[in-house]
């Protein structure tokens, strides 16, 4: 599942229809997807709502789960697959009656933070950011392929995806490193051949 996780928002396409570029995205492999909808732009309320869920109709359509990020609320008024969490969210144990049987995703970006963090009900971590990214304004320091290596030995079972910078010419050291899967926001969603770009990032687990 952690394979190829695109995350994506509204504000990061320019000059496209999102679910043109999510379908493309689904057609070539992407095993994974998260409705990030945050930063200038960012649409809220009904509109949101509407957006979410013709997202998740497209995502069940190649059978891929769909995911919301932060707003649990609209995770749970669409029925989506799972959530992910930020360190500033909403603590998964206030929530976490509300979403049984979901997939959880908590961001952990240094050993701190993945020791203030409650695992017990989380299904994988987001470790990153590895390199420097545009994609995310709130973005923390990187810690490079360092830090997945060091966060596998440090928790040899956790899945853990990698997040920050990745692109499917810098990814192989990264899962080398111990990281079960990348994520990439812009590396897809600003692709100019999303077959092409997938279907390289799915190469390097053959």
């Amino acid at each position: 599942m952690l394979k190829l996780y695109f995350i994506c928002g509204s504000s990061n396409i320019v000059g496209r229809q999102f679910e043109d570029v999510l379908e493309q995205a689904l057609k070539a492999g992407i095993t994974l997807f998260q409705f990030r909808e945050k930063g200038p732009g960012s649409l809220d309320g009904e509109e949101k709502r509407q957006l979410a869920q013709r997202l998740k109709k497209l995502c069940h359509a190649y059978n891929v789960p769909f995911i919301v990020n932060d707003d649990w609320q609209l995770a749970l008024d669409i029925d989506a697959d799972g959530i992910h969490l930020g360190q500033d969210d909403e603590k998964i144990e206030t929530i976490i009656e509300k979403f049984e049987h979901k997939i959880i995703g908590l961001s952990v970006s240094n050993f701190e933070e993945y020791d203030q963090s409650d695992l017990q009900h989380v299904d994988y971590i987001g470790v990153g950011p590895v390199y420097a990214t545009s994609s995310k304004s709130d973005a923390k320091k990187p810690g490079g392929i360092e830090l997945i290596r060091k966060m596998r030995l440090y928790d040899k079972e956790v899945p853990i995806v990698a997040i920050g910078g990745i692109t499917n010419r810098n990814c192989e050291m990264i899962l080398k490193a111990g990281a079960d899967g990348i994520s990439t926001i812009s590396s897809i969603a600003a692709s100019g051949n999303i077959e092409q770009d997938v279907k390289s990032y799915l190469d390097y687990y053959k």
